[in-house]
């Protein structure tokens, strides 16, 4: 615990969606005394988070990643046990992947997933291409993450400092810590400061300390399919085209997420709407599963997110004295893997161990 300060606060965090809002949640769980200060460019959750398909599925496609995707998993369990109210919902799963791709599938999803091939198609899909098998699985939930970042902000406020709407336009070493300028023309210092910016890498006050991270930020589209699902609906995923669907039920309506390739785009300018390459795109890998749905596939959403060059969410320090750490680049998984990224992020702090 932090016993003397130079400083306005112990820590800063920079970044106000769901990952800025666990990170905070994180280091005042380990210091409860800890004097935090938590400050977002535009609103809570606006960003990334707002855009968000919220969904976890048990899987991880090196063995940090399946670290981290149990962690987060038995952690957002435990806060829905405590906190059933949530908007946390859990979800039956599919995994579609070539017949001959079982044992890699085995490796790759954790072994709570517990899968099981079966001949049952979810109602969803019309037919499986020829080669093509599929497996039931545990272990999936999925989130409003908009709400959930909002759920989180209300709870810390008590406890940390809010800034939004207070751009941060510098990031000044000084001798006992960091000074934060912003755009409002006033200014903070922390003795640690969290970059958890999202999609905004290239930010002017931390564009060089980032840039070798080597992280790039990629557009995301997800079409939205009009019809309500019902509530025997599942989540599948398409497990070679890097894809699902998603019944959102709270929402009313399905959810197609493919993955889209085209990259290093600017988030404050990427369209906000769906193109008609962005949807030829998306209904050419529906079509092969659920040419019936591809008629209901009139909306979506369009955004981006940062993607860590070895597709592994970066969490490290930016300099030499450790005072600047970075947290993010999840590459489209900043809900399911958040808890475990703050975690990391928590142990590069001086922080109390846990």
């Amino acid at each position: 615990m932090m016993t003397t300060r130079n400083t306005d606060h112990d820590y800063a965090v920079v970044g106000g969606g769901v990952l800025g809002c666990l990170i905070t949640r994180e280091i005042l769980t380990r210091d409860p005394h800890a004097s935090v200060a938590l400050l977002e460019r535009d609103a809570i959750g606006s960003g990334a988070t707002r855009r968000s398909a919220g969904l976890h599925f048990p899987r991880g496609s090196t063995p940090r990643v399946r670290g981290m995707a149990s962690y987060s998993q038995q952690w957002y369990a435990e806060l829905k046990g405590a906190r059933p109210e949530l908007p946390l919902h859990s979800l039956r799963m599919t995994v579609v992947s070539p017949t001959t791709e079982e044992t890699r599938l085995r490796g790759t999803y954790l072994p709570e997933a517990k899968l099981r091939p079966t001949a049952a198609l979810p109602a969803a899909v019309a037919a499986l291409p020829d080669g093509m098998s599929a497996w039931e699985g545990d272990g999936c939930q999925y989130a409003d993450v908009h709400a959930l970042s909002h759920v989180l902000a209300r709870e810390l406020r008590p406890h940390a400092k809010f800034r939004e709407g207070a751009q941060v336009t510098g990031v000044v070493p000084v001798a006992d810590g960091v000074r934060l300028e912003l755009g409002t023309g006033d200014a903070l210092t922390a003795g640690h400061v969290v970059l958890a910016p999202g999609p905004w890498l290239a930010a002017p006050a931390w564009k060089e300390l980032v840039a070798p991270l080597g992280a790039r930020v990629k557009k995301v589209v997800a079409l939205h399919i009009e019809i309500p699902p019902t509530a025997d609906d599942e989540a599948i995923v398409f497990e070679d085209e890097d894809a699902f669907l998603l019944p959102y039920h709270e929402r009313g309506h399905w959810l197609f997420s493919y993955t889209c390739q085209e990259w290093d785009v600017d988030p404050d300018t990427v369209p906000a709407s769906l193109s008609p390459t962005d949807r030829r795109a998306a209904l050419a890998t529906l079509r092969q599963y659920a040419p019936h749905l591809v008629e209901h596939c009139t909306s979506g959403r369009v955004f981006c997110d940062a993607y860590g060059p070895d597709f592994e969410p970066l969490v490290r320090a930016l300099t030499d004295d450790g005072r600047v750490v970075f947290a993010g680049a999840a590459n489209g998984s900043g809900y399911r893997l958040g808890p475990a990224i703050a975690a990391e992020t928590a142990d590069l702090l001086p922080l109390p161990s846990q």
